[in-house]
């Protein structure tokens, strides 16, 4: 991969601690930490972070970046997405005023085939090649039944991603 023209981007994951506090999860802290060894590897333009936080507290994508330890480098944030569709279709234009030709999505094992359709379908659409790192994460209970659910409403969900890339 050519690093001028190659990005990471890392869709987020977070949760309601007990104190009550909307935080990343160690998962997604896993997923960061992917990140950065891949970018060690590859040095790529930029690092794209991507996901909401439904309070209106500090966004996954936010979290991320302040989670960094990684090369230094451009930390983009996406923090609106609330779902991995909208991940995909809000980076997409992000990616694109960056000149980025590839991207290297760093995804949980259980998530990758989610984000592989979608991230595929609407990057490929605007000519960006991509690729998936699946992290060492360990899948849980339920996560495994988070992804059976979403399963059910992938292609609604894409056809509102790809409505929200034309515009109105």
């Amino acid at each position: 991969m050519s690093p001028s023209t190659t990005a990471i981007v890392v869709p987020g994951n977070g949760a309601f601690d007990a104190d009550g506090a909307y935080r990343i999860t160690a998962r997604c802290r896993r997923l960061v930490a992917e990140a950065e060894r891949l970018a060690e590897r590859w040095s790529p333009r930029a690092v794209v972070f991507t996901g909401w936080a439904p309070d209106g507290s500090v966004s996954e994508a936010e979290q991320m970046r302040e989670a960094w330890r990684g090369p230094e480098l451009e930390l983009v944030v996406e923090p609106t997405a609330t779902i991995t569709a909208e991940n995909a279709a809000r980076t997409l234009p992000l990616l694109r005023e960056r000149g980025i030709e590839r991207a290297l999505v760093v995804c949980a094992p259980l998530h990758l085939y989610r984000a592989r359709y979608f991230f595929r379908r609407l990057y490929a659409a605007h000519g960006i090649e991509t690729r998936f790192r699946a992290a060492p994460v360990s899948p849980t209970l339920h996560a495994v039944g988070w992804e059976l659910v979403a399963l059910t409403a992938r292609a609604r969900q894409l056809r509102a991603a790809e409505a929200e890339l034309r515009g109105p």
